[in-house]
């Protein structure tokens, strides 16, 4: 195995984590049913995330942490979707790769959901409140 180094392994890797994702009965429906994502359009746009934050290249300028909570208003997400969505993503990269940019791979995706999570909680808390 080798570790993440270029546009090439992030695509594999990217790929086959959502490849999982789509099989995975948790989350499926989650991108098929609630957000009926465009899998052709979106997957080079994580290509473009993951390959920013691994290897230095400015391609993504969106603001992800706002699609989630748009996903978040369809259907909450809870700690478990963050929990088995950081599992698929953790066994991917040790599928494929080893090594720092492969550690970084999986502590910025623990990182990422961590904050994600807890926004999710917040927002969750505040309109059930209401």
């Amino acid at each position: 195995m080798k570790d993440i180094s270029s546009r090439e392994d992030v695509e594999l890797l990217v790929n086959e984590f959502y490849g999982k994702v789509r099989k995975n009965e948790l989350l499926d429906h989650i991108f098929d049913d609630v957000v009926k994502i465009n899998w052709e359009h979106h997957i080079p746009i994580l290509i473009d995330f993951w390959e920013s934050i691994l290897l230095d290249v400015n391609k993504y300028s969106r603001n992800a942490m706002a699609v989630h909570v748009e996903i978040n208003q369809k259907i909450k997400l809870e700690p478990i979707h963050f929990n088995t969505w950081l599992s698929l993503f953790d066994e991917t990269v040790d599928q494929y790769f080893i090594g720092e940019k492969a550690s970084l791979a999986k502590t910025r995706a623990h990182s990422i959901a961590s904050i994600m999570e807890l926004k999710m909680q917040q927002i969750n808390r505040a309109s059930s409140v209401h």
